[in-house]
């Protein structure tokens, strides 16, 4: 089942899910950096802005998949299947 931060990005705009994955990726920085010098209050915070970045990025690549044309996606099955091959 979906969850409710997935339900969320489905619903938000392009240009939404844009600034949300420049604002997430600068908060993970952030973090990164404050937990390499004194440490964070709850490391498992890191983990969840990761997967929220993951998410938002899942969510975009979805949208453009939805948006190729027939011609288009059946050139990437060709790609695909040819990648398995070797």
């Amino acid at each position: 089942m979906a969850s409710n931060k997935s339900v969320e990005l489905r619903n938000a705009s392009d240009a939404d899910l844009k600034d949300q994955l420049t604002e997430s990726s600068a908060s993970l920085e952030k973090m990164k950096f404050d937990h390499a010098v004194d440490g964070l209050e709850n490391p498992l915070k890191l983990r969840e802005v990761r997967r929220d970045i993951a998410r938002i990025k899942t969510e975009i690549r979805r949208r453009e998949l939805a948006a190729l044309s027939p011609e288009e996606l059946a050139k990437r099955d060709r790609i695909l299947i040819r990648r398995r091959k070797k």
